[in-house]
């Protein structure tokens, strides 16, 4: 794909897994510097005692019996254990984990398609990509989607000893893709369609369907090749389904959820070449038009021809297009088992985009006939657009600092982002600017009004100022919009107990424990409020 520099093929190899490495860490050395968010790193490092108490057997048994966060996912747990013991409550070292994973993931990435293609410029441009991109920043800055950093490097490691096992089908070999496949669904269930990935390097680049002994039918022998992985894969997504199901959740129909992954799939092409405003939560789902749906729709149609009527000559566009529809599957929404509208997010084409990836590097030289052109124009663009996605990610990692600066960005660039502003509140109450939090409550509940979170956070602050009678109605709020709201009776039953009403107190202390909190029931009890 690219001018062509005249040096040895093992330094150019050499070349680039040290300009990938110093690139990244010059991009986004920068998070270790950062501190924790108030966005799931609660849930993930910072309020979870198991996390807390580092590697034990116990926490072991934890980390492979819980389904805590909505998901199973034991080594993403049992990695920030270890973490964890190795720098306590230090964000930077959690951060340093999260960028290591992504080099390594990086640099496996090139070590794929080079070995599979033998194409080092196009492999390497493919993993710079990977590494580079501005949409990608939100999986390698934020410590609770280590599930992401984790499963990626568990992808591509699989993946290189897939090809590892094409070379020499063993079943030694076999075995090793079936660990590292576990591996990788342990540490986040997103990754169920790497078979089906397999599958697709199959055709191109490895060309396993062109072998004459599987002509009769390769696709049939490449399932039942697959067979052990597949199951892997069912086995996962039944328990990703229990995790997450809640059957008062009101189900959207299958039309609404297509019509809104054509959006997100829209939506994520349009970011991959114009990455603006990117956000850590974003609010328009119930802003989508007749046109944009419609829109979506007919784009990711025309495309899907295109490749599908040129897969015979130009297979790396099918493989590529593929790759970025079907990895995106899990998290479009179209299997609708949590919640009422599925939400866009940056970290969800931390893998899809390799796929747009391949149609660049693969398909770009296509454009151009000639070989002296390709030589003087396609090495300088491929440069010139890495180093504007550098600058863009640095950027964009920046506002990972912290909570404040993170949510006062997304304010910035999304609207009526009701989570923003509550998440931005908690922030600004964490620093004792308690009329900053108690406004962006407010506009919370004012996009929101069923937000039963945003009650919940603003009668904390209420209670912070000694406003016990206002915090009771807050939380008595957020009990009447979510009555199995624990903390809302743990954090009232405290207030009723300030504010001298034991009685009410007590009720509230049990009512958290029935829930699964009983330690206010046990202090109020050890005082001889509570019999």
């Amino acid at each position: 794909m690219f001018n062509k520099i005249n040096i040895s093929p093992s330094k150019q190899i050499l070349t680039v897994y040290i300009f990938l490495t110093l690139i990244t860490l010059a991009v986004l050395g920068q998070v270790n510097q950062f501190n924790f968010i108030n966005f799931d790193d609660n849930v993930y490092v910072t309020q979870n005692s198991h996390v807390q108490a580092g590697i034990s057997a116990d926490g072991v048994r934890w980390a492979f019996g819980t389904i805590h966060a909505e998901f199973w996912h034991p080594l993403t747990w049992l990695s920030l254990m270890f973490d964890y013991q190795l720098y306590g409550p230090n964000a930077s070292g959690f951060h340093l984990t999260n960028l290591i994973l992504h080099i390594l993931s990086t640099l496996l990435l090139f070590w794929l398609f080079n070995r599979m293609t033998g194409a080092v410029w196009r492999s390497a441009f493919v993993a710079a990509l990977f590494a580079l991109h501005p949409l990608h920043v939100e999986s390698v800055a934020w410590i609770a989607e280590r599930k992401d950093v984790l499963s990626a490097f568990f992808w591509m490691l699989t993946l290189c000893l897939y090809v590892y096992y094409t070379e020499k089908p063993v079943i030694k070999r076999y075995l090793l893709v079936v660990f590292g496949f576990a591996c990788a669904l342990m540490s986040k269930s997103m990754v169920v369609t790497l078979p089906v990935i397999m599958i697709l390097l199959d055709y191109w680049p490895l060309k396993r369907f062109e072998s004459q002994k599987r002509k009769k039918n390769p696709v049939l022998w490449q399932l039942k090749e697959k067979i052990p992985l597949l199951v892997l894969s069912a086995i996962s997504s039944m328990i990703t389904i229990y995790a997450q199901y809640n059957p008062a959740a009101k189900k959207l129909s299958l039309g609404s959820r297509l019509a809104e992954a054509s959006v997100a799939y829209a939506t994520y092409l349009e970011k991959t070449f114009w990455p603006h405003g990117l956000a850590v939560c974003y609010s328009f789902w119930d802003q989508l038009s007749f046109w944009r749906i419609s829109g979506s729709m007919l784009l990711i149609l025309v495309i899907s021809f295109a490749v599908i009527i040129t897969v015979k000559r130009l297979p790396s566009l099918c493989v590529g297009w593929l790759w970025y529809l079907i990895t995106l599957l899990p998290v479009t929404g179209i299997i609708n088992v949590r919640v009422e509208k599925h939400t866009m997010a940056d970290r969800f084409t931390y893998l899809p985009l390799i796929g747009i990836g391949i149609m660049l590097a693969w398909g770009i030289p296509l454009l151009m006939k000639h070989e002296a052109i390709r030589k003087k124009i396609l090495f300088p663009a491929a440069i010139s657009v890495l180093a504007v996605l550098s600058v863009l990610t640095w950027h964009q990692c920046g506002y990972w600092k912290n909570s404040v600066d993170l949510f006062s960005h997304t304010l910035r660039v999304t609207r009526d982002n009701y989570k923003a502003h509550n998440n931005l509140a908690a922030a600004l109450a964490e620093e004792g600017k308690t009329d900053d939090a108690i406004d962006n409550y407010n506009k919370a509940i004012q996009i929101k009004p069923d937000y039963a979170d945003a009650y919940n956070n603003r009668g904390n602050v209420f209670a912070t100022l000694g406003q016990h009678q206002r915090a009771i109605e807050d939380y008595s709020a957020a009990i009447r919009l979510q009555s199995d709201y624990v903390y809302a009776y743990y954090n009232r039953g405290i207030a009723y107990f300030r504010y001298g009403e034991n009685k009410s107190g007590c009720g509230d202390a049990k009512k958290a424990c029935e829930l699964g909190d009983c330690k206010i029931l046990e202090i109020a009890q050890d005082n001889g409020f509570c019999r």
